[in-house]
């Protein structure tokens, strides 16, 4: 069996929730999208079912998988409904839905409904992606509720930068939101992950916590809550050939790597055809056997080359750690450009092994 695999460590999953817990003092939406940023949802939802106040998924699709796996807990539609008609499934399957447009407003006033709807209205505080326009707010809120369609409503924006804590953007944005919502009697969710770890007094009833679930920072420096955060998938591998080459030899497609001494290369049985990052240049992190050491080299569609030159142990069958609590994923994203939300989801081929019940 080919080696590559990705371990996912449920007891960190599990970790990183109640830390956003504490951190806020408020009821968390986990955020499930995107198969779990490529952690596998059913399974991360089932990890958290007895502890989570409820889950985040973009779309109904994503939301019906996780229901059709025993998920009863709250769900939460984060892009809302595409067509009107997702409303039967929407009250069917008691989903929560954001509500980010007229049109969804006026949809929902001429739904038949069996109960009551929960929603969340989302403002446009200056993300400028979806939301409602802020002279629109407090209209699209009356209507709601005058619907008769609608038991409670969560007020609800998104911050564009609050993975950069010195950046006065997220203080512009809440005041954006607290001028919009003035007078309204209505919980509050506003933060995200970067929030719940880098702004404090921003309030919130509901934080939606995504990429910190999953043990990765959305901050590009260090800091002090972030390394609190236990990584949850660690993607493996193990050596599959040894080669020994003099000084003045190149590695791999178009010879980006050429050895200054001579030097041993570990082949390693992974590449982007798996998810790892193929721009990830030489001297991105990688640990083989426990010790750190360094990508050479181009990443091939299934192979990518290691040094093992001053690894002397190292050989045939050693394994080697791409991301995971050695390396982390948010050094190997930086280095290639990227960002652990991608790197994640990239995932493809790599079976996922799950530890911790």
């Amino acid at each position: 069996m080919r080696p590559a695999r990705a371990l996912i460590d449920l007891d960190a999953l599990r970790h990183n929730y109640q830390l956003a817990r504490e951190l806020s003092g408020a009821r968390a939406l986990a955020v499930v999208k995107a198969d779990a940023y490529g952690h596998g949802a059913v399974r991360c939802a089932q990890a958290l079912q007895s502890e989570a106040d409820g889950f985040a998924a973009a779309c109904i699709e994503e939301a019906l998988a996780l229901r059709e796996a025993g998920i009863h807990a709250p769900i939460l539609l984060l892009e809302g409904f595409f067509e009107a008609d997702e409303l039967a499934l929407i009250d069917q399957h008691e989903l929560w839905c954001v509500v980010h447009a007229q049109w969804q407003i006026e949809a929902i006033e001429q739904a038949r409904l069996s109960r009551p709807l929960t929603l969340w209205l989302k403002l446009d505080s200056g993300m400028h992606r979806v939301g409602l326009h802020p002279a629109e707010y407090q209209e699209a809120y009356r209507r709601l509720l005058a619907s008769g369609k609608v038991g409670k409503i969560v007020l609800m924006s998104h911050f564009a930068r609050a993975d950069e804590p010195e950046c006065e953007r997220t203080v512009e944005q809440l005041a954006v939101f607290q001028q919009a919502r003035q007078g309204l009697a209505a919980e509050v969710s506003l933060r995200n992950s970067p929030a719940v770890l880098g702004w404090p007094a921003v309030p919130s009833d509901w934080v939606r916590p995504g990429i910190m679930l999953y043990g990765a920072t959305p901050f590009e420096q260090a800091q002090e809550q972030a390394a609190r955060l236990q990584p949850v998938m660690t993607l493996e591998s193990k050596v599959i050939s040894v080669r020994e080459l003099p000084a003045g030899e190149p590695v791999g497609y178009g010879a980006r790597f050429v050895s200054e001494r001579p030097t041993r290369v570990g082949v390693v049985a992974m590449g982007y055809a798996d998810g790892y990052p193929r721009h990830a240049p030489t001297g991105t992190p990688v640990a083989v056997d426990g010790q750190l050491t360094r990508l050479i080299g181009r990443v091939s569609m299934d192979m990518l080359t290691v040094d093992l030159t001053d690894l002397p142990q190292a050989g045939l069958g050693s394994r080697v750690e791409l991301w995971g609590k050695q390396v982390l994923a948010s050094d190997v994203a930086m280095a290639a450009g990227s960002i652990p939300y991608q790197i994640f989801c990239n995932l493809r081929r790599a079976p996922l092994l799950y530890l911790g019940g």
